[in-house]
C-alpha cells in the first residue's frame, strides 16, 4: 500500500494569518474528493510552518480543524523547510515502506525535485495523486476549443477527470496539466489536445516578447488569420530562443509549450531562474508565473462584473469624500510612507533599521510586512497575512479590511510591496561587472512600487478618519499589498486564486503600480483597463476605469488622462490587476506616464535600478499624491461613501 504525503500551503489549502497570529486554512477545490478517494490509505504531511514549536502546533491545529479525521497518524506529520531532501528522507523513514511506495503531492517543483531525490514519487497537484501512485505521467497540454464547445463544457469534463487548467489564453485555447486518461476524456468530449511534454518537476510561465517580428511576404499577403498565426509562431520562437540562450546550466532547463498571448508558454525545470531573465526591449511585466487551479475556468467574477457594470458608469465623488481625501492623502503623508519603506527613514520610528530592499529574496521584505501590518491594525482595520511559497521562502500578501456585514461585495485598493534592482549595474571587489544579488543588493523601489504602497496606506488612513467622523461605507473596503509581483505576479495570483476559492464577491480592484515618476512637462495619468481575458470583465473594467476619470477633475484637474483599453492596452496582463481579470473581476491599473509608446514617456528613468529612491530627481510626491487622491476617491465612491 502506498503512503501519501501532502504539502499544505497552496496544495491542500490557502493559509491566512490574523493579526493575533491565528492561522486559518481554507481547503482548495477538489482536495476533499481526493482525500476521500484515499480514505483507507495512510496519509501524512510535509510542510513548513515557520520556526518554533508554537508555529508547528498552530499549523497542526489548523490542519486538523480544516481536515478533520484525514491526517490521524502523528508520526507521518513532518514540519520544517523543504529546501533539501532531508525532510523527505525523514518522511520515507517514518512510513516504514520503500521510498518508491511513498508519494509527495506538492505544487512547488523544487520541492517535488527534492522528494524525487529521496526516492519518492511526486504529483504536481492532488488531482494527480492516483496517477503518481500508479506510475502514470502527467503532461502539459494545449487544449483547443472548437466553435461548438465553450469553457463551461471544458470545465465540466476537467472537473470530472485528471485535468487541471493552468492558463486560459482565449475562448479557443487553454493550457492544462492532464494525464493520458484526462486527454482521452477531452478528446471524447470534442476537444483537441496537443501534448507538450511531461510536467514532472517543472513550472509553467508565460513569457511575453514585445520585439517586432517580420512576417514573410507569403504570409503577409495572405488572410489575416494566417498572418496572425505566423506572427504568433515567430514571436514564440524568438522568445524561446532568447530564454534558452540565456540559460547556461546543465541539461534542458526550459521547454517550449507553444505560442501564448504575446509570447510563448514555457515549462521551466526546478531551480531555473526564469524570473531573472529580461528580454531586451520587452515592456515591464513580461513574465507571468502560471498556477494550476481546477476552478480557473469558472471565472466567478464574471457574474459580479456583469451585475455591477451599469453602476460603474456613473459616480463622481461627493464633496465630502473629496475633502476627506484631500485632507489625508497629502504629499507629506505620501513622502513619509515612501521614506520608511525605501530606506530614507527608519522603518519604525525610534528604531535603527532602515530598509535596504523589499526584494522577495531579501530579509527586509518580511520586516516591512510586519511593520505595515501593525500600522494598519492601529487604524482599526482587520488585518490578515496571506501566505504563499516562492523559491523555498514563505512570503506574505498583506490585507487590511473594513468589513461591512450587509455589503454585497468588496472594493479593493491595491499595490505591490516588493521591489527589485535587476536592471542596475553592480560590480565585484575587483571592479568587474556582476549580476544583481537580490539577497544583499540595494533595491529601494521608491517609485516601483513604494509610491503605490504609500497611496494604499494613505487611503487606509483616510478611511479610518472618515469612519471616525461617522461615515460608513456601504461596501467592504480592502487595502491589499501584494508580494512577489516582480517574480511574475506570484502573490496576486495566489491571492486571487484563494479569493475565488473562498467565493469572495469583489465589485472592483483599483491597482496602483508606479505613480511618482515624473520628468516634467504635461502631468499625465495612465488608466489601464485592457484585459487579455474576454467576456464581461472587459466592459466592466472599462467602466471601472471611468470611475477614475470621473474623480480626476476634482482631485487632479491639471492632469492629462490617458485611458488605455482593449487588447492593445500595453499593460494588459502585466501588473497585479491582471490576476483579477483572470478570474473575471473588474480591475484597473493606474500609473504614471510609463507605458505610453506613442510619445516619449515622462515616468521614472530609474525603473528597476538602485537609483529608484525618494531623493531621485524623477520622484515627485505632489504628482503621486494627485494620482493617489483620484484613485482613493473613485474607490470610496464605489464603496458608497
Amino acid at each position: 500500500m502506498p503512503v501519501l504525503f501532502f504539502d499544505i500551503g497552496e496544495t491542500l489549502a490557502d493559509a491566512s494569518f490574523g493579526a493575533d497570529g491565528s492561522l486559518t486554512l481554507r481547503p482548495r477545490p477538489r482536495v476533499f474528493a481526493v482525500l476521500d478517494a484515499f480514505a483507507g490509505t495512510r496519509k501524512g504531511i510535509v510542510s513548513n510552518p515557520g520556526t518554533g514549536e508554537a508555529a508547528r502546533a498552530a499549523l497542526a491545529a489548523a490542519l486538523h480543524a480544516a481536515f478533520p479525521d484525514r491526517f490521524t497518524e502523528a508520526g507521518l506529520l513532518h514540519w520544517g523547510p523543504k529546501t533539501a531532501r532531508g525532510i523527505f528522507d525523514g518522511a520515507v523513514a517514518s512510513a516504514g515502506v520503500a521510498a518508491d511506495d511513498c508519494v509527495f503531492v506538492g505544487e512547488d517543483p523544487d520541492e517535488r525535485a527534492f522528494a524525487r531525490e529521496a526516492g519518492m514519487r511526486a504529483a504536481a497537484h492532488p488531482v494527480f495523486t492516483l496517477a503518481a501512485v500508479e506510475g502514470r505521467p502527467v503532461f502539459w497540454a494545449r487544449i483547443s476549443l472548437p466553435a461548438d464547445r465553450s469553457l463551461a463544457d471544458l470545465e465540466a469534463i476537467a472537473n470530472a477527470g485528471e485535468i487541471v487548467p493552468v492558463h486560459v489564453a482565449s475562448g479557443e485555447l487553454v493550457l492544462v496539466m492532464a494525464t493520458a486518461q484526462g486527454v482521452d476524456a477531452l478528446q471524447q468530449g470534442g476537444f483537441t489536445a496537443d501534448l507538450r511534454g511531461q510536467v514532472e518537476e517543472t513550472a509553467a510561465f508565460l513569457m511575453r516578447d514585445d520585439r517586432p517580428v517580420s512576417v514573410p511576404p507569403s504570409f503577409a499577403e495572405g488572410p489575416a488569420e494566417t498572418r496572425a498565426t505566423a506572427e504568433a509562431d515567430m514571436r514564440a520562437t524568438a522568445a524561446f530562443a532568447f530564454i534558452s540562450g540565456e540559460l547556461n546550466g546543465p541539461g534542458p532547463q526550459v521547454a517550449s509549450l507553444g505560442p501564448a498571448p504575446g509570447g510563448v508558454y514555457i515549462a521551466a525545470a526546478a531551480g531555473t531562474p526564469v524570473e531573472d531573465l529580461h528580454i531586451t526591449g520587452a515592456k515591464p511585466g513580461h513574465t507571468e508565473r502560471l498556477l494550476p487551479d481546477p476552478a480557473l475556468l469558472s471565472r466567478p467574477g464574471e457574474v459580479q462584473a456583469e451585475g455591477f457594470i451599469e453602476e460603474f458608469t456613473d459616480g463622481a465623488p461627493s464633496p465630502e469624500t473629496v475633502a476627506a481625501v484631500r485632507a489625508a492623502v497629502t504629499p507629506a503623508a505620501m513622502r513619509g510612507h515612501v521614506a520608511r519603506v525605501s530606506g530614507v527613514d527608519p522603518l519604525v520610528e525610534g528604531e535603527p533599521l532602515k530598509v535596504r530592499s523589499r526584494d522577495a529574496s531579501n530579509v527586509d521584505n518580511a520586516l516591512v510586512v510586519g511593520a505595515l501590518a501593525r500600522r494598519l491594525q492601529d487604524l482599526g482595520l482587520t488585518v490578515r497575512r496571506h501566505e504563499f511559497s516562492w523559491r523555498g521562502r514563505r512570503l506574505s500578501n498583506l490585507e487590511a479590511e473594513f468589513p461591512v456585514a450587509s455589503a454585497d461585495s468588496a472594493v479593493l485598493v491595491t499595490a505591490h510591496l516588493d521591489s527589485t534592482a535587476a536592471r542596475g549595474e553592480f560590480f565585484d571587489s575587483s571592479g568587474l561587472p556582476r549580476p544583481y544579488n537580490p539577497a544583499v543588493d540595494p533595491a529601494p523601489g521608491a517609485d516601483d512600487d513604494a509610491s503605490g504602497m504609500a497611496a494604499v496606506m494613505s487611503a487606509a488612513e483616510c478611511l479610518s478618519a472618515m469612519v471616525a467622523d461617522g461615515r460608513t461605507p456601504a461596501r467592504t473596503v480592502r487595502f491589499v499589498l501584494f508580494n512577489a509581483e516582480e517574480q511574475g505576479l506570484v502573490g496576486s495570483k495566489a491571492y486571487a486564486r484563494a479569493a475565488a476559492s473562498a467565493g469572495d464577491r469583489i465589485s472592483g480592484v483599483f491597482q496602483m503600480d508606479m505613480i511618482a515618476g515624473f520628468q516634467g512637462g504635461t502631468r499625465t495619468m495612465e488608466i489601464h483597463t485592457g484585459s487579455s481575458v474576454p467576456g464581461p470583465v472587459v466592459g466592466a473594467s472599462d467602466a471601472l476605469g471611468n470611475r477614475v476619470v470621473q474623480a480626476a477633475p476634482a482631485l487632479a484637474a491639471d492632469f492629462s488622462l490617458q485611458v488605455l483599453a482593449g487588447a492593445g492596452d500595453p499593460a494588459a496582463g502585466r501588473s497585479d490587476h491582471a490576476s483579477f481579470h483572470e478570474r473575471g473581476w473588474a480591475a484597473t491599473a493606474v500609473c504614471e506616464n510609463f507605458f505610453d509608446d506613442t510619445a516619449p514617456a515622462t515616468g521614472t528613468r530609474q525603473y528597476h535600478k538602485p537609483g529608484d529612491t525618494l531623493l531621485d530627481e524623477d520622484h515627485d510626491t505632489d504628482y503621486a499624491a494627485a494620482i493617489a487622491r483620484t484613485v482613493a476617491a473613485a474607490a470610496f465612491t464605489l464603496a458608497g461613501l
